[in-house]
Parts: structure tokens; C-alpha cells; sequence
């Protein structure tokens, strides 16, 4: 049976499978060695395609669909704050001799999401998914925007904080600095945000109010901009389920004081959602 090799790169795991037609017939995960480098990164890239290229229990993969983070172009990964590289070919992340089609991780799973999971059959919708660090996916009536250099989606990096907390991106304030779910962690000193949530004691409280108001804050911004009517929450936080929805609903609506706030959903893919659109680059290649 053929299929295609779909990896989503993220800054804590990346996300392996053989997918034909949007079913998973294998998946595994590897945790992406950021701490050692680009370099290291790419390496370890490489090694998990090709050991998921090599056929097995009658699965024959025809082509490599690869999403990652940063700035991305079909034939570059063009810049990463996560993981500190640039201009990286698509090319030097595979040497099996398959098609390689190389896309943006959350641009990617947003597309999986119109696709198969939350977002079917809507439109002017925002896929945001919030782990290691933020970006969004955005999809106007017309189809998934890419802007002008195909850098669109940014979100996590818009100032929420002016002069606040530094982000890895360079620039002081992003709204990643205090709501994606590896800043949460971090400054409660956790290893996760479920962590934090399950906390009950001031520090964990005051962390958790800011990452909801700086995600409040960059909702309204968009909402205001560009009028969505659905904004799918995905990623690690999206399992914080109602203990992020309920809060992140309330404050939404009272930043937007003359319309209607858009509906909220969690994602329907899960942690499928990035090799899900990394599957649909691949079929595409």
C-alpha cells in the first residue's frame, strides 16, 4: 500500500508517521534535541526519515512531507528562533530518495484542520496552536493566507507587553514570552503548563491570569482586524481543555466591548495535526 512519510517538528518533540488519505496507518514520536544545536537538530531530522522511509508490513512510502517552525519557503527553512538556524535547504533535513516537500508547521496543521478535523467546511477562521511557542494559521474566505513572503501568522510574536519579558525571537514582549506553554512552565519552574494549572498557590495564578490576558489581548487585536468567525486552540495548552477556554472566552468578550467575540473550539486533531499537514505537503510533492 502506498503512502508518505510525514514529520511535524516541534521544539520539544517531533511527530513521525506513514499517513494515506488522512489515516494514520503508523505513528511514533522522538524528542527534537534542541539544547545541542541546530546541527543536531537537522541530524536528527534526517535519521527519523529515514527510518520511517524504509518500508514495512506492506507500507510503501512514495513521498517525505516535512513541516517546521520559523520562517518558511518551499525549498528553504528560512529562519527558527527555536532552533537557531537559517537558510537551511529542504534538501539537508532528508538523503532518502523520495519527493521532499518542505511547509510551515502550523500553516501545515491548519490546513489539516479545514481539511479533517475542527475547521471543516468553515472559512475566515484562525488555528492557533500554543506550545513551545505561538504562531497561527490564518484562513480568510479565499483560502489559507500565507502573506506577501508566505511569513504570515506570526502571532506569537506581536508585542502584548511593550519592554516586557525577553523573547527568544529577539524582540521583548511577544505574546509567546507569556502564553505559550513552554513560558508558563518556565516561569513557574515546571516542566509543563499542565503543571502550573494543577498549581493552586499565587505565583501559579498570576502566571496563568497574564498568559490569559496576553492571549486575550492578541485575539482582540485579530478579531478586530480581520473578523474571524471560529479560533481553533490547538497544541500542548489546548489540553488545559475548559480551565483555559472558560477564562480565555470571558476576557476575550470584555476586550471587545461593541461585537460579538468569535467562537473558541479546542482542536479535533490533537497532536495529529501538524503530521496530518505535513502528510497533505507530501501528496502534494
Amino acid at each position: 500500500m502506498e503512502c508518505v512519510v510525514a514529520v511535524d517538528v516541534g521544539g520539544t518533540f517531533m511527530k513521525g508517521g506513514l499517513i494515506r488519505d488522512g489515516t494514520v496507518l503508523h505513528a511514533e514520536r522522538r524528542p527534537t534535541p534542541r539544547a545541542e544545536g541546530p546541527a543536531r537538530v537537522i541530524a536528527a531530522i534526517s535519521a527519523f526519515v529515514a527510518d520511517l522511509a524504509v518500508p514495512r508490513q506492506g507500507l510503501r512510502p512514495t513521498a517525505v512531507g516535512l513541516a517546521v517552525p520559523g520562517l518558511v519557503t518551499p525549498t528553504h527553512a528560512v529562519f527558527s528562533a527555536a532552533f537557531g538556524w537559517r537558510d537551511v535547504p529542504a534538501a539537508a533535513f532528508t538523503d532518502v530518495p523520495l519527493p521532499v516537500a518542505l511547509g510551515h508547521d502550523v500553516r501545515s496543521a491548519g490546513e489539516a484542520e479545514l481539511a479533517y478535523g475542527a475547521a471543516r467546511d468553515e472559512r475566515d477562521v484562525l488555528f492557533l496552536p500554543i506550545g513551545t511557542g505561538i504562531a497561527g494559521a490564518m484562513v480568510l474566505s479565499a483560502g489559507l493566507y500565507g502573506g506577501a513572503a508566505g511569513w504570515a501568522g506570526q502571532i506569537g510574536h506581536v508585542p502584548v507587553r511593550p519592554g516586557g519579558l525577553p523573547c527568544g525571537c529577539g524582540q521583548s514582549g511577544c505574546l509567546s514570552a507569556y502564553a505559550s506553554a513552554a513560558s508558563i512552565a518556565a516561569r513557574c519552574g515546571e516542566r509543563s503548563a499542565a503543571a502550573v494549572v494543577a498549581r493552586d498557590d499565587p505565583l501559579a495564578r498570576q502566571v496563568w491570569a497574564e498568559a490569559v490576558e496576553a492571549l486575550a489581548l492578541a485575539l482582540a487585536t485579530y478579531t478586530l482586524l480581520l473578523d474571524p468567525a471560529l479560533i481553533v486552540i490547538g497544541g500542548g495548552l489546548a489540553l488545559s481543555g475548559e480551565a483555559l477556554l472558560a477564562p480565555l472566552r470571558a476576557r476575550l468578550a470584555a476586550r471587545l466591548a461593541f461585537r460579538p467575540a468569535p467562537r473558541i473550539a479546542l482542536s479535533s486533531l490533537g497532536p495529529h495535526a501538524g503530521m496530518l499537514g505535513a502528510a497533505l505537503l507530501a501528496t502534494r510533492a
